[in-house]
């Protein structure tokens, strides 16, 4: 789940990394109120999760004449869709140079993954792919408590000494709050010192409950539903919907949509074993989706029954067309169930996907 920029602040300003004063506000009254704890001039920040709100609009200079009409007006937008309900007014830095740095999981490695540049304030992405150079890079055991001496020299080159200070602060905000990346762009020097000038957290869906989170922003209303009925499930684009047993097989069933010019609208590995009610519970959930035109129903029978899964698909009683792929256990009493009733039995997940495909189009 990602934080917004004030909880991720608030969570490196107790590990000691410094960044501008600033206070969330909720209405342009509240800024007024206390404008005076931030200079001569602020910076207004949206806090909505999205990404390049900068350009957006949702990122505001103003100074203490224009500051509360300044905030009335970034209240009043929507920065990609999203309404700003909270605003992060912070002091206004004299930035002298920007660094980035971030500290992710590098999944081939199993280890933490250190990206560090004095190219900040800039898409990483971008610079990596035309400047790869510019990037320095080390990779740590997360058995590490602390990045080693060599490693930090290694990183920072030219930079500032005191960022390696930062750089370990933010190795233990990533480590203990089992974060999945933590980064600071840009991380700033001014002639008062080095600031955090932003922040961004990322914590693993997993910990969740570890760090004392119990409600994950991140999911959609279908995705929260399929979680209360222990669902693999993720919410995609397009208007195949698509139920599977076992994540590979449901993997297959997205490769396939997507081979076949075909967009599928979610993943939904309903699991092994599942039963009539677990089925009917999958199939109301694709179908509440109101971009769905059809569903595809990839399952291989073992310890899950054909038959089970063709009572659940006649009971979720749903208006989208059903295209199945049903094999394994008690394969010829569901197809037997589901016979004239208007679903289309397919031999094979090819000729499933393929007719689903063609349905839509």
């Amino acid at each position: 789940m990602k934080l917004l920029e004030h909880e991720a602040r608030a969570l490196f300003e107790k590990y000691g990394i410094p960044h501008p004063r600033g206070f969330l506000i909720r209405s342009p009254g509240e800024l007024q109120e206390r404008i005076g704890e931030l200079g001569e001039r602020c910076v207004l920040k949206a806090q909505v999760d999205v990404g390049g709100r900068g350009k957006a609009g949702g990122i505001l200079v103003a100074d203490r004449a224009t500051a509360e009409k300044k905030a009335a007006e970034l209240f009043e937008r929507e920065i990609k869709g999203v309404p700003v309900r909270e605003i992060l007014a912070v002091e206004y830095l004299e930035i002298r140079q920007e660094f980035y740095a971030s500290i992710a999981i590098d999944r081939s490695t199993k280890q933490a993954l250190i990206l560090f540049t004095d190219q900040g304030g800039v898409d990483i992405e971008t610079l990596a792919k035309e400047r790869p150079d510019a990037v320095r890079k080390a990779s740590l055991p997360l058995l590490m408590h602390d990045i080693p001496p060599f490693m930090v020299r290694d990183l920072l080159q030219s930079a500032p000494k005191e960022i390696g200070k930062i750089l370990n602060q933010l190795y233990r905000v990533f480590c203990e709050k089992d974060a999945l990346l933590a980064e600071i762009n840009p991380l700033v020097v001014t002639p008062e010192g080095v600031y955090a000038a932003d922040a961004k957290l990322i914590i693993d869906d997993n910990a969740l409950a570890r760090q004392g989170i119990t409600v994950n922003r991140d999911l959609t209303e279908r995705e929260r539903e399929a979680e209360k009925h222990g669902f693999s499930y993720v919410e995609l684009t397009g208007d195949i919907g698509v139920i599977g047993n076992g994540a590979g097989l449901t993997m297959a069933t997205l490769d396939l949509i997507e081979y076949y010019e075909g967009r599928a609208a979610n993943f939904l590995d309903v699991g092994g074993g599942a039963d009539q009610e677990r089925v009917m519970h999958a199939v109301r959930l694709v179908a509440a989706d109101p971009s769905v035109r059809v569903i595809v129903v990839n399952l291989l029978g073992g310890i899950t029954r054909c038959d089970e899964v063709a009572k659940g698909i006649i009971s979720a009683g749903i208006s989208q067309p059903v295209i199945l792929r049903l094999a394994g256990t008690n394969e010829a009493e569901g197809r037997k169930i589901l016979d004239g009733c208007g679903y289309r039995m397919m031999e094979s997940m090819e000729q499933a996907v393929k007719a689903a495909v063609e349905a839509v189009r």
